[in-house]
């Protein structure tokens, strides 16, 4: 009853449907997407209610792969990365004159991976939590290391280059003053490396600044406006016919979102091959197949509840963005982890009730506004870009109000702008800086208790959790080796 009378308060009500249809189109506008708007918004909700800014981010996160399918239907180009498989599908049904069938078919899709994910996330977090107080610190500094390897395993084809970032982003986090004697690390006698390097100004400088950089490196111009004429909602009620696509790519998002490190890109591959192995005729995907977009979006939108069930059961962030919502808690003084399910039940079922009306709201409004949203597509690139770059200096600056914070941002957007135009991932700089706090603060409480190696693994939850790493890293390098016999 407590968190029903949370989600009824006006500005929860607000934040609702602000990151519902913010989220919406955000996501229509090519090449801005979710990581840029909530690095932006960050600095913002930290002044809000944990739940209202938590709404807002959240609601954004998944809200916005409803527009990203938009322009992936109508232009063949993803409004975000990962509706880049929905292009597969919808832009043949666009070319057949189709393009209200196949948006319809998307928004159904992604309604019901998002629901059966909240349904997991009710379900799985709680059960976590539970098991989670037979993780000590031995055990999480496992679960983080297992982070890490999945993080550079998943980067399949970019290993080493994702390795080596995420050990630069473990190196950043041991700079400044460190947590247990706190002595200086890598200040060099600056006394603006005394507090470390802020999460928040990496992330802005990574995603929002590096995103603003490319935008204005490239071409200026903007797409045309297509035409969308027929009803969305036939569309809309055809994805129950594929209600078993819809749950196997529910299924795959859940799965892929719970682990660290996997995130949509998997989820989608996964969802998406295996629709079309179990398709009677499979020679229509790529061609306008109605299942390979349902296949998609369904993987796509089930992905961000399911990432919240280890960063709420555990503390421990599965990918970028569930990463910058973790200083979120820590800003209220609500840790994340088994005592958020004995001390703040009602903050958690309020987060359940969120997500699920979001969820509707996001549905409405892109079947409601989804014509009006096409000027959106039309943006001037460069327009864009420069909204974006000052966007991102004033939310750096409102940090801290410190124009130190501004250049340092601006060196990582450089170095994101790099990474961009190198076909490199940023990803994993912001995963090492999060997973290599948790490591190292965790292996430094583990230390008096370990007398040999082998006690890093004497209790069960300990060796399930190396085993995982063991078979982890032995998948890899055989699939390695098989690739290089293979190209050999």
């Amino acid at each position: 009853m407590q968190a029903f009378a949370t989600v009824g308060r006006p500005d929860v009500i607000l934040a609702m449907i602000a990151g519902a249809a913010g989220g919406v189109t955000i996501g229509a506008i090519p090449g801005v997407g979710p990581p840029v708007a909530i690095a932006i918004l960050l600095p913002a909700t930290f002044g809000m209610d944990p739940i209202v800014g938590l709404t807002l981010l959240l609601g954004i996160y998944g809200s916005s792969l409803y527009g990203g399918a938009i322009p992936a239907i109508l232009l063949n180009t993803p409004g975000t990365a990962v509706n880049a498989m929905t292009t597969y599908d919808g832009w043949p049904l666009t070319q057949r004159g189709e393009a209200p069938r196949a948006l319809g078919l998307a928004y159904g899709a992604s309604f019901a991976g998002g629901m059966i994910a909240i349904l997991a996330l009710a379900v799985f977090a709680p059960v976590l939590a539970r098991v989670a107080p037979m993780f000590g610190s031995r055990e999480i500094f496992l679960a983080a290391c297992l982070g890490m390897v999945m993080v550079v395993v998943v980067h399949r084809g970019r290993s080493l280059a994702a390795g080596a970032l995420l050990f630069f982003g473990v190196f950043l986090a041991t700079v400044g003053y460190e947590p247990v004697r706190y002595t200086a690390r890598y200040t060099f006698g600056q006394s603006w490396l005394s507090s470390g390097v802020d999460l928040i100004v990496v992330v802005l400088g990574l995603f929002a600044i590096a995103q603003a950089l490319d935008l204005l490196a490239g071409r200026d111009e903007a797409a045309a406006r297509p035409k969308v004429e027929g009803s969305i909602l036939a569309g809309v009620a055809e994805t129950l016919r594929h209600g078993r696509v819809a749950a196997t790519g529910s299924g795959y998002g859940v799965a892929m979102g719970i682990i660290p490190g996997v995130g949509e890109f998997m989820a989608q591959f996964l969802s998406y091959a295996t629709a079309r192995g179990l398709s009677r005729s499979p020679d229509r995907f790529g061609k306008g197949a109605p299942e390979g977009i349902v296949a998609s979006e369904s993987a796509n939108n089930s992905v961000p509840p399911a990432a919240l069930v280890p960063l709420l059961a555990l503390g421990i962030p599965g990918e970028e963005l569930t990463a910058m919502m973790l200083s979120v808690f820590y800003v209220h003084n609500v840790i994340p982890g088994p005592a958020l399910f004995q001390t703040k039940m009602d903050f958690v079922y309020a987060l359940y009730l969120t997500l699920a009306v979001m969820n509707v709201a996001a549905l409405a409004f892109v079947i409601a506004f989804t014509r009006p949203m096409l000027r959106l597509i039309a943006v001037p690139t460069r327009f864009l870009g420069m909204g974006i770059l000052a966007l991102s200096f004033v939310g750096v600056y409102s940090i801290r109000n410190s124009v130190t914070d501004c250049a340092v941002a601006a060196a990582f957007g450089f170095l994101g702008f790099l990474l961009k135009r190198l076909d490199l991932p940023a990803v994993p700089v912001i995963l090492g800086m999060v997973l290599g706090r948790i490591a190292e603060e965790k292996f430094r409480t583990s230390l008096p208790r370990i007398k040999t190696p082998w006690d890093w693994i004497d209790r069960p939850v300990a060796q399930a959790i190396f085993a995982a790493i063991v078979l982890v890293i032995g998948l890899h390098l055989w699939t390695l080796w098989r690739d290089f016999r293979r190209t050999a």
